[in-house]
This record gives C-alpha cells, structure tokens and sequence, in this order.
C-alpha cells in the first residue's frame, strides 16, 4: 500500500518549521541563505511563497545530518521531510541519487 502524501498546507508547515529549525543553527544559516540567495530582508516575504518552501526542503535533505537533526528536533520522522517535498512545487521532479 502507498503512502499517502501530506497536504499542501501541511507541507508548507513542515517546511516553515524547517526554516525556523535553520534560523536556530548559525552554522547552517549562511549556506542556506547563499544556497537561495535569500537575504534576511526578503526572508520573511520569501516565506510565503511555495517554491521558497521547496528550496527550503531542498537545502534540509542536501546532507543526511540536517534531515536527522531537524526532525530529531521537530520530533517528525526522518521521512518527513521529503514527502512534503514531493508535494512543494518542483518536488515532483525525478530524484537522481
């Protein structure tokens, strides 16, 4: 049996928990908002949007250690991240690792 992908709104949540996760991690924020190019400015704008929200995710399932941290964190489970990545725009696209 397939498992059943988040909804949309609980995605976008999920990805909101895992920027506010990042905010917390001076040690990751830099890469991130170089790996965006989000600025603290527009970060806030940057938030709303859906694609962002992706980038977000993205950057989170870049290396195992952010995904284990982050949801150890959120209490979610490793799997998490990427099913509401799959649901984000862009996250419908193959996966070539």
């Amino acid at each position: 049996m397939k498992e059943q992908l988040p909804s949309r709104d609980a995605a976008e949540t999920t990805a909101l928990r895992a920027l506010a996760w990042l905010g917390s991690q001076p040690d990751l924020l830099p890469g991130f908002m170089a790996a965006t190019g989000a600025d603290p400015s527009s970060l806030r704008q940057a938030a709303g949007q859906p694609a962002f929200l992706g980038a977000v995710l993205d950057f989170i399932l870049s290396e195992d250690a952010h995904v284990t941290a982050f949801c150890d964190a959120a209490g979610l489970p490793y799997t998490e991240p990427m099913r509401a990545r799959a649901v984000l725009p862009g996250g419908d696209l193959p996966h070539w690792t």
